[in-house]
């Protein structure tokens, strides 16, 4: 069953659509991958996902039930924009956000300590905001995004000015909250990453759905019959006259099969040419590729 389903959204501001007709499902319990470049409509999308901004025409629910005044406090929503105050300290300023959002002071209080103990952070609690580094700032916003346990978590570029070690940890915590239940929308421009931990994924251009669906699928989709082969020795006849070759050095080949020819044919030819494989991988595309090749054809 769908957390959120969007159906025919669209917002104007003066006589252009920033998002024109939109409609999606998001299923409970997955990480969804909201992609697109700028100026596509993903911020303005997001704005109305949490009632920041309303739509004009069509109708976003949240777990069946039409968006309303009421369901901002199930939903976390970190922004690419950090809104920290910034002279106010740690611990202060997330009791302040999570007690806006509905919380009790003791149940604010013992889940925020939770958070940074896990983050390790629970040192800093009297620390300012203008104190700590860009990353630590990152990590505080995250904790204030999830400190009231949403069932809907908006993640606008949220690995922003982290190093690698916290990356990881805030990609493991996003896992885990996906693992419990919670269903994650993540915003970003890092195609690796979306590769990484998203399940579907939404490529918005122009302010319309250009290309939905499960990222395995879609790279499958759009694969070009590419093969990486790594040889202990290569095969003693030329191939060109047979198959496409795309690059070749002295131990790696890739090779594009024509049409109608398939894989099995590729190695039984490379065996019997004397070939010593040493491995065999199909290539199919990045979403970086796909990505580029879709928001080209569509300007």
């Amino acid at each position: 069953m769908s957390l959120l389903k969007i159906e025919n959204v669209v917002k104007r501001f003066q006589s252009k659509a920033a998002v024109d007709g939109i409609s999606m499902e998001i299923e409970k319990g997955t990480i969804f991958g909201l992609l697109g470049p700028n100026g596509a409509g993903k911020t303005t999308l997001i704005r109305m996902i949490t009632r920041i901004l309303h739509a004009d025409e069509g109708k976003i629910f949240l777990n069946g039930e039409e968006l309303n005044d009421m369901h901002p406090s199930q939903i976390g929503y970190m922004p690419e924009e950090r809104g920290l105050y910034k002279k106010m300290k740690v611990g202060e300023q997330l009791m302040y956000l999570a007690q806006l959002r509905g919380m009790s002071y003791d149940n604010a209080r013992k889940s925020i300590g939770d958070w940074l103990t896990r983050f390790e952070m629970k040192d800093w609690w009297n620390k300012k905001i203008d104190e700590l580094s860009k990353g630590m700032q990152q990590k505080v916003q995250f904790v204030s995004t999830i400190t009231h346990d949403p069932k809907l978590i908006v993640l606008d570029e949220p690995f922003t000015g982290l190093d690698p070690v916290n990356t990881e940890m805030m990609k493991n915590e996003i896992i885990n909250l996906k693992n419990n239940g919670a269903t994650i929308i993540f915003s970003t421009h890092r195609m690796e990453q979306v590769e990484e931990i998203c399940e579907e994924i939404a490529l918005i251009n122009l302010g319309k759905v250009i290309l939905n669906g499960n990222v395995t699928d879609i790279r499958n989709t759009y694969k070009e019959n590419k093969f990486i082969l790594e040889f202990n020795k290569l095969p003693g006849k030329d191939l060109s006259s047979d198959f496409e070759i795309v690059s070749s050095d002295e131990k790696n080949m890739i090779i594009r099969l024509k049409e109608n020819q398939t894989s099995t044919q590729l190695l039984q030819q490379l065996i019997s040419d004397g070939a010593e494989i040493r491995s065999f991988n199909e290539s199919l595309p990045s979403l970086n590729e796909i990505f580029i090749k879709l928001v080209t054809e569509n300007k």
